[in-house]
């Protein structure tokens, strides 16, 4: 199974048995509900549509509504597509977390937390252009030169300035597995994931 979709309740940390204080972060992981089932006959290419989350009726349209029909579900909040699989899933299926063991390893994607307009300092860690002194004034965190004058005569494409920082898909790899809740459709991971609290997360096997 490639994975399941869930949401990022927030961080904690648990002792191992070792008596070490690992810190984690809990995720509430499925039920994931397999809305569409692709095969390369039909749509060119072996995939499954998962489906996560309750949708409010009012925002959801009668496409959407008519695809979930067809797995004899309600309307979803998120659907993911997955193309990494081995097992035979039926159309309907309902997926839970007791897919993961204990001790295994996962990746987690999700949306980094959106940090605003940031100067080189906070975005690229840039050391700022100087000291204080020597007649500098405001240039502790300047950018510097971006750039020779005559030739090229231009700024090349893809150079570190300013900008916005965050709010982009991150994905954190080889995450170990510590505890699973099956009754709670709890997922205790080792260490940070990306996003804020109750944020959409992907979590792949």
């Amino acid at each position: 199974m490639p994975g399941l979709i869930g949401k990022k309740i927030g961080m904690t940390s648990i002792f191992s048995p070792e008596g070490k204080n690992l810190p984690c972060t809990v995720l509430e992981v499925g039920p994931c509900v397999v809305t569409q089932v692709k095969t390369e006959d039909v749509d060119g290419y072996n995939a499954i549509q998962l489906g996560w989350g309750e949708a409010k009726d009012k925002n959801t349209s009668k496409a959407l509504k008519g695809h979930v029909q067809k797995a004899g579900t309600s309307a979803k909040r998120k659907l993911v597509e997955f193309t990494d699989f081995e097992e035979e899933l039926q159309l309907g299926q309902v997926l839970t977390v007791d897919l993961f063991e204990e001790g295994a390893f996962v990746d987690v994607v999700g949306t980094s937390k959106g940090k605003g307009f940031q100067g080189v300092v906070k975005r690229h860690g840039f050391a700022g252009v100087g000291q204080a002194t020597h007649g500098q004034h405001n240039r502790l965190r300047a950018p510097g030169s971006i750039g020779a004058g005559s030739d090229p005569s231009r700024v090349f494409k893809g150079m570190r300035m300013a900008g916005r920082m965050g709010g982009k898909r991150a994905k954190v790899q080889n995450l170990q597995v510590l505890k699973v809740d099956a009754d709670k459709n709890l997922l205790v991971v080792k260490g940070s994931v990306p996003g804020a609290k109750n944020s959409t997360v992907i979590i792949e096997k």
